[in-house]
């Protein structure tokens, strides 16, 4: 599979001796759905932002698809390449109609008007939000505000979205429409998504955890693998999701039942199992 995001030896720091990232390396495969997990501070925000050039290392190098970020004459295709959501959607509309701020950055990359029209009907339906064209973005609820902010980025054709806490700040119900929308995406049209978020279960349906702790990376696999660490995710400060919680929680009290059942149907098939054995 072909690389999207490649790290080698990546180091940085907002202040000396103070490491936001120290020796991170790692491989985004083109298509794939990755959420990278960590505490605050623990470096994937940092790590977030290198991805499309926002930040630069202070040692090692990123490459998007082969491109060197610190190459200041290929940072526009690297940015149209690889498009950020960042936590506060407020941060990232810029005008006072629906279809005029997702127009916005086709526009200053001098995409001619009527593919503008295109993109703009296109990345409105993709995100479900065509209905709301002509719509004032400031009257419109924090998820469908994210989901605009999707829409912008996707007006620039990225082969990637990465989403630097884009779920922070929403309830449930806005959380669970911008994962929908990014999760269609990645599936339908091959979108490779890198989402950092500190919310478990936003992770459960990725096809890749990471863990950073520290600047570093300290975990690398599939939900289920990565979970079933309980004891080394709490090490970090991280809790697991709830039903891996009640699984663990069982076992201790004597159950063997598999910490990898991740979805409720998987758990309570588990815990219905288990009893039947005891039984």
């Amino acid at each position: 599979m072909a690389v999207m995001i490649q790290a080698d030896g990546v180091r940085f720091a907002y202040a000396p001796e103070t490491p936001a990232l120290d020796g991170v390396d790692v491989s985004i495969e083109r298509g794939t759905f990755v959420v990278a997990l960590g505490h605050n501070g623990s470096g994937k925000s940092t790590f977030a932002k290198m991805c499309n050039a926002v930040l630069l290392p202070d040692e090692g190098a990123v490459y998007v698809e082969g491109t060197d970020t610190r190459n200041e004459a290929e940072l526009l295709s690297v940015r149209q390449r690889v498009g950020m959501v960042f936590q506060n959607p407020d941060n990232q509309i810029v005008a006072n109609v629906v279809e005029e701020d997702v127009a916005f950055a086709p526009e200053n990359l001098g995409v001619p008007p009527e593919e503008i029209r295109v993109r703009v009907d296109e990345a409105l339906q993709a995100v479900g939000m065509s209905e709301f064209v002509t719509h004032a973005p400031h009257l419109l609820s924090g998820g469908q505000k994210q989901r605009i902010a999707i829409a912008g980025v996707l007006a620039m054709r990225p082969d990637c979205i990465v989403l630097d806490e884009a779920t922070a700040m929403l309830d449930p119900a806005g959380r669970r429409e911008v994962l929908a929308t990014v999760r269609r995406l990645n599936r339908e049209q091959g979108i490779t998504v890198l989402l950092i978020t500190h919310h478990m279960n936003e992770a459960e349906d990725a096809d890749r955890v990471i863990v950073m702790d520290d600047g570093r990376i300290v975990m690398d696999g599939t939900p289920k693998e990565v979970f079933s660490r309980v004891e080394q995710l709490r090490d970090t400060g991280l809790t697991v999701p709830e039903t891996v919680e009640l699984l663990d929680r069982l076992c201790q009290r004597g159950f063997s039942l598999p910490l990898d059942a991740l979805s409720v149907e998987e758990c309570a098939d588990a815990i219905v199992n288990a009893l039947f054995r005891k039984g």
